[in-house]
């Protein structure tokens, strides 16, 4: 089983962690979704070891902010251009997923071109109109949920009882879900078993979605870029993602019909596969 290692790197106000793959091939970043971890990555971006030099940040520890105030994904996607520019990274390949999607959006557009392809799986363009009005985190929608999540367990036998019983977590693939209880909770202070992205933290990243309206960026992403969406997820409803595909200049749509919003997890097999396909051709 190949083991990443974990690196540090220093940007011009903070410091961001990343897992490392090796590789001889071309470097790709992998963005994981708001409250997730990039450790949920491993076993696609394991597989892809060594044909590409793999790097995923972590997102919800070098940033904090109260939930009022909210952790800007703006700033975060200038975080992510700083990483390419201390690391002398240049056309890397990006995937990002749902968070993760519009911080690769945000700095392309306004940091690029900077990318190679980029792969956009579920990303989160709101209703332009809810980016013009003031919610408080319990109005939010997401980060009203995310304030009261659960945030202990005793052990990894309740952590795991508890999980296998939530339908969220049902259509998770197994290796995702057992990576998400040894990687994304840590040992609380007072014993047993905690969240590693607190839940304040977790709501003040979904406040920071509102900070940038997205969708008057995308015809400023001239790399290729491919929308992976899921054919059953929540999201649709409100996050029209063939007609982002269309403001792209150069994009492709792909929906996984059996999927909801969380592809990576629930079909890593099958985004490994999409990945290779999408980024290997010269025309998809």
């Amino acid at each position: 089983m190949t083991e990443p290692d974990v690196f540090t790197q220093e940007l011009n106000d903070t410091s961001i962690k990343y897992l490392h793959y090796a590789g001889d091939g071309p470097t790709l970043i992998m963005l994981h979704a708001t409250g997730f971890s990039p450790w949920l990555f491993h076993p696609i971006a394991r597989e892809l070891s060594g044909e590409y030099r793999i790097m995923a940040p972590f997102l919800s520890h070098h940033r904090n902010a109260p939930p009022e105030e909210g952790i800007s994904w703006q700033v975060l996607a200038d975080d992510l251009y700083q990483l390419c520019r201390k690391l002398n990274i240049e056309k890397p390949l990006l995937v990002g997923h749902s968070m993760g999607g519009t911080i690769i959006t945000l700095a392309e557009a306004c940091h690029g071109p900077l990318a190679g392809k980029i792969i956009l799986i579920e990303p989160i363009y709101l209703p332009p109109w809810l980016y013009e009005i003031k919610v408080s985190p319990e109005q939010h929608p997401l980060a009203g949920k995310a304030l009261q999540r659960k945030n202990y367990w005793k052990d990894t036998t309740e952590a795991r009882n508890y999980l296998y019983s939530r339908s969220f977590f049902k259509s998770w693939d197994e290796e995702v879900l057992e990576l998400y209880i040894s990687r994304c909770m840590i040992a609380g202070e007072n014993g047993g078993l905690t969240l590693d992205c607190h839940p304040r933290t977790e709501a003040a990243l979904f406040m920071g979605g509102l900070k940038r309206n997205p969708w008057p960026l995308l015809p400023e992403v001239s790399c290729p870029v491919l929308i992976i969406e899921g054919g059953q997820s929540e999201n649709k409803s409100e996050i029209d993602l063939s007609k982002a595909a269309s403001l792209f200049p150069h994009a492709y749509y792909h929906q996984v019909d059996e999927a909801g919003h969380l592809i990576p997890m629930e079909h890593p097999a099958l985004i490994r596969k999409l990945i290779r396909s999408f980024l290997q051709k010269d025309s998809w």
